[in-house]
């Protein structure tokens, strides 16, 4: 009986490895999205505050110079 609960305790350990090494790598997997996600939405964003005032100022420029 007593070797029988330690196989079992054994395969179990051996599971949670390897179910522990599966979720290490999905939150890897998640945390790039999360950065990739960021950058693709708050940098353009950024540079938009920078262009935007650019353009109207060189739209209205040449606007009234005609």
């Amino acid at each position: 009986m007593d070797q029988e609960i330690q196989k079992k305790l054994a395969e179990q350990e051996i599971k949670l490895d390897t179910i522990y090494r599966s979720v290490e790598k999905t939150r890897k997997y998640f945390l790039v999205i999360i950065w990739v996600t960021i950058l693709g939405l708050v940098l353009p964003l950024i540079a938009l505050a920078f262009v935007i005032p650019s353009f109207l100022s060189n739209y209205t420029n040449a606007l009234n110079g005609f």
